[in-house]
């Protein structure tokens, strides 16, 4: 063997270490869903003038470097720090109700900081299901009576995020919490008596609200209100009801189970809705092609929403099912590749971990993908890297970035 050859062996070796700690299907299905979300929303604008998709460009080459650095840090220290960065996203959350925070659609949702805002939700996701983990992970689990210390830990941590993002309000973002921390505690072995008696909670509570949403019925049609009269939910039912809910929010939901009595016209509540069911199916097989989605560059898929909420709307206009389900099929890989992350972790923690970032990802998705094909209630939750946002691109390239930790430092517990 030559000296060049024996030169060659230690820097070979090493690169094919470097590259069997490394999982290289998540980040090239995060770079592809990348690229088609700064053409679609540049599409979305073409018509506006909008520049969103130049921020876009700047918060996924920002959240690159969060996945590159996340990614080489060892997640074992988030086990014994996981409460610092829980407290950095409740402190985020009180900042909101001070001067600094930022008020936009009557909700106060962000952190004005001059230069850029910020929204504080994704840091209290992230800093809830690290400190759930991890107490889950530290703790023993039996009998529901041993179980009672680390679940009520877990239940107050839950709690506090959810009834300060409740109080901004933000409904949609409330709705991730539950899925997560359930499945969590669920993977720890938390006794079944538990969920039993969750189900019995739940039960009522369903019912109360279907209560209050006829009552609500019942009110819009003695007052007798149009569809745009109502259409941001000034009607004054909230003073008179028992249960937290903005008027607006009630709109949403009674556009999801009854639009013909929402909205019957189409023209109030129920119009983002109408029009994006309008695109996807005029998209066809194939698609009307890029920069020509009508319902966007016509306005009726209103320009505050085709970027973000909806753009899943304006890819299946120009793209036709054939684009759709090709990124489905990325989101479906990215999350499935969490899922078989977590099975591969040899350790509780980076199990939990890496389930509750999947689970993360696979309600974002199923949410704003189904309300923009109408089965499921219009929230405002994000599409992962697809919708236009810096704090959500960052925030799903540093839960990403974790899983990526997850697997390359698995095989230190073999």
């Amino acid at each position: 063997m030559s000296a060049s050859e024996e030169n060659k062996g230690p820097v070979s070796q090493n690169l094919r270490f470097v590259y069997s700690r490394v999982d290289w299907i998540t980040p090239m299905c995060l770079l592809m869903l990348g690229i088609i979300s700064i053409c679609f929303i540049y599409s979305a604008q073409i018509y506006s003038g909008g520049k969103q998709w130049q921020m876009q460009l700047v918060w996924l080459t920002a959240g690159g470097f969060f996945y590159l650095g996340i990614s080489s840090m060892n997640y074992k220290i988030l086990l014994e720090k996981g409460h610092l960065v829980y407290i950095l996203g409740i402190v985020a959350l009180l900042l909101v109700m001070t001067p600094i925070g930022f008020e936009k659609y009557g909700s106060r949702r962000w952190i004005d900081l001059g230069i850029l805002r910020v929204q504080p939700t994704e840091a209290a996701k992230i800093g809830t299901l690290i400190l759930c983990a991890s107490i889950l992970a530290r703790s023993k689990i039996g009998t529901l009576r041993e179980s009672l210390s680390p679940l009520g830990k877990v239940l107050v941590a839950t709690a506090l995020p959810i009834v300060l993002i409740f109080l901004q309000p933000d409904l949609g973002s409330t709705l991730v919490f539950p899925p997560m921390v359930f499945t969590l505690l669920f993977l720890a072995k938390i006794p079944l008596r538990f969920f039993a008696i969750v189900v019995a909670i739940i039960v009522p509570v369903l019912g109360m609200i279907t209560v209050d949403m006829y009552r609500f019925q019942k009110h819009l049609e003695t007052t007798d209100q149009t569809p745009l009269q109502n259409l941001h939910g000034r009607n004054g039912y909230e003073k008179h009801s028992w249960v937290p809910l903005q008027d607006y929010q009630r709109n949403r939901i009674l556009a999801f189970v009854a639009p013909d009595i929402a909205d019957p016209q189409g023209i109030g509540v129920n119009w983002n809705r109408a029009q994006s069911l309008i695109a996807v199916g005029s998209g066809g097989f194939s698609g009307k092609g890029l920069g020509q989605s009508t319902q966007a560059k016509l306005g009726y898929l209103p320009s505050s929403v085709a970027h973000n909420d909806f753009i899943y709307s304006v890819l299946a206009e120009e793209k036709g099912f054939l684009g759709g389900a090709f990124v489905l099929l990325l989101l479906a890989a990215v999350v499935g590749n969490g899922f078989r992350i977590a099975g591969q972790a040899r350790d509780r923690f980076g199990m939990l971990l890496a389930t509750g970032i999947s689970v993360i990802f696979m309600i974002h998705i199923f949410i704003n993908i189904g309300m923009t094909l109408g089965i499921a209630p219009i929230t405002g939750l994000p599409l992962p890297m697809l919708s236009y946002g810096g704090s959500f691109v960052i925030s799903c390239c540093i839960l990403q970035g974790l899983l990526q930790s997850i697997y390359r430092f698995r095989k230190d517990f073999s």
